[in-house]
């Protein structure tokens, strides 16, 4: 703690006598400043003890009290009047005026040199900060020892709160609590679930600090809280949170300063493993969509401890152009991480599309992972969720299709979630119009029915049969009776006379429509 002016007057070498303002002797003193002039006030920076021999003070009360507001009003935490040049005793105007603003005023006497009291504060603080550079280090080499034990971010968020003298919360990217100390302190650490969401919508690094009935703390509480979140990239990757009985100290903030590079380095080192981790499962996952259900089974009993289990759903989530670049990130940590804290299975993969970059995650129908899906696309601007009906792990590829074309629809309507029942049950048809529809449909699949009337080859219905089998070459041949190679080239025939590739889902959601109005 920095010197109070409480502790210099306690020096028995330096003689001071108090004259006002006794109840405010706790103050830290900044530094020590001597002037004569009567306006000090434009070179002080406030927390100073001024000292002066009141050579242009003057007696009069009017100008006595004038001087005590501008000191007082500049921050100054005391003033020490010097006798025996200028006034033989201290006036007793400037002691009523220093007494109504509660101002302590200081008698100094003549046989005190101003330097003395200069250098007894000059020791002071510069014990302070040798005592403050001593403990940070301490605090910093204990702090490490934690990290890189162990439960090394529990550790430290345990050793934080000791040092601290408060408590200490750990929540992860998505505003769960994963870790708090003491154990007394997680009904607080909870109610700051406001906060560190605001805190989430910024990049990092941010802090805010709240104290006694800010928002986000309980009437009951008066704890000085300081949150700031933990992330390289500016996208939080985790947050930290501690609370003082009073403002923390700086040498306080230097060991939150030290948790808080520790605890972003941990969380750093987790993420380079979680991408391993995701890339594994990316590949694992197209095994799954690719029909590979025996040999992925295989692979994941090792690597993940088995495939999703019971009905399971594909979520896609793609963004739109006003879509935050950030947010189809979040939207997948927000999933493993919701998935994580309940044990559930899931495979994400994020990868480029035909229209941007999306994100797959194959998820238990309805679970944690899934719910966070629909919570994160409901906060983001332009981002959109395809999801396909519940199906068995073996039927991911189908679930797949679905999500895509779900997904199309999401973006093409500015929705933030599309399930396939809405596109597969055709219930968006009547939202466009009968006419509109029936236009859209002989506008869009006229050139095949053109070649279907005058050449061979029925382009329509293999075109049909392909879509309504997702694309899987083998079953759509065989509900045609032709050979794949066959199917394959009249699909070629398809995008040449349309203009436009079938590997777009916007395109086969739009042919699918077509064909579905056809039918209605």
């Amino acid at each position: 703690m920095p010197p109070t002016l409480a502790s210099v007057v306690r020096s028995s070498s330096l003689h001071l006598t108090v004259l006002a303002g006794a109840d405010q002797l706790e103050r830290p003193v900044r530094w020590v400043h001597t002037s004569e002039l009567d306006d000090p006030t434009p070179f002080l920076e406030g927390g100073e003890l001024l000292l002066t021999t009141g050579i242009k003070l003057g007696k009069a009360a009017a100008k006595l009290q004038a001087y005590v507001h501008r000191l007082a009003d500049a921050g100054v935490v005391g003033l020490g009047l010097g006798v025996g040049l200028s006034h033989t005793e201290v006036p007793q105007a400037l002691v009523d005026a220093a007494a109504q603003r509660g101002l302590p005023l200081i008698r100094v006497p003549e046989a005190t040199p101003f330097i003395a009291i200069s250098k007894a504060v000059s020791a002071a603080l510069a014990a302070e900060q040798y005592e403050a550079v001593t403990t940070s280090f301490e605090a910093q080499e204990e702090l490490t020892r934690a990290a890189l034990g162990k439960d090394g971010a529990t550790a430290v968020v345990r050793r934080l709160a000791a040092r601290l003298g408060g408590w200490a919360a750990l929540y992860d990217g998505s505003g769960a609590l994963s870790a708090v100390a003491p154990d007394w302190a997680a009904r607080r650490a909870g109610r700051l679930a406001a906060e560190v969401d605001r805190l989430r919508r910024r990049p990092a690094p941010s802090s805010a600090a709240l104290q006694g009935r800010a928002p986000g703390i309980d009437t009951a509480d008066e704890d000085y809280v300081v949150v700031q979140s933990l992330g390289a990239d500016r996208r939080p990757r985790g947050f930290l949170a501690v609370g003082t009985e009073d403002r923390i100290t700086p040498t306080e903030r230097y060991v939150l300063n030290a948790a808080v590079a520790l605890l972003t380095l941990t969380l750093e080192r987790s993420r380079e493993l979680r991408q391993a981790e995701e890339r594994m499962g990316a590949a694992l996952l197209g095994m799954v969509l690719a029909g590979e259900i025996v040999t992925a089974r295989q692979v994941a009993a090792g690597l993940f401890g088995g495939l999703p289990e019971g009905t399971v759903r594909v979520l896609v989530g793609g963004a739109g152009p006003t879509a935050d670049p950030e947010a189809l990130g979040e939207l997948g940590d927000r999933a493993e991480q919701a998935g994580t804290r309940v044990g559930e299975r899931l495979l994400i993969s994020r990868e480029d599309g035909p229209n941007g970059p999306r994100l797959i995650v194959l998820a238990p129908d309805n679970g944690a992972a899934h719910r966070a899906c629909l919570g994160a696309v409901e906060e983001h601007e332009g981002l959109a969720l395809g999801i396909s009906a519940a199906a068995s792990v073996e039927e991911a590829g189908t679930a797949f299709a679905q999500a895509e074309r779900a997904l199309a629809v999401a973006l093409r309507g500015g929705r933030r979630a599309v399930d396939h029942e809405e596109v597969g049950a055709g219930s968006l048809l009547p939202l466009l119009g009968e006419e509109a529809v029936t236009a859209f449909a002989e506008g869009l699949l006229r050139p095949l029915r053109d070649h279907d009337r005058t050449a061979r080859g029925d382009l329509v219905a293999s075109l049909r049969a392909w879509l309504s089998r997702h694309g899987q070459w083998d079953a759509a041949a065989a509900d045609l009776g032709v050979h794949r190679h066959t199917l394959r080239y009249r699909m070629r025939r398809v995008e040449e006379l349309l203009g436009r590739s079938l590997d777009d889902t916007d395109v086969r959601m739009e042919l699918w429509l077509a064909l579905r109005s056809g039918e209605d």
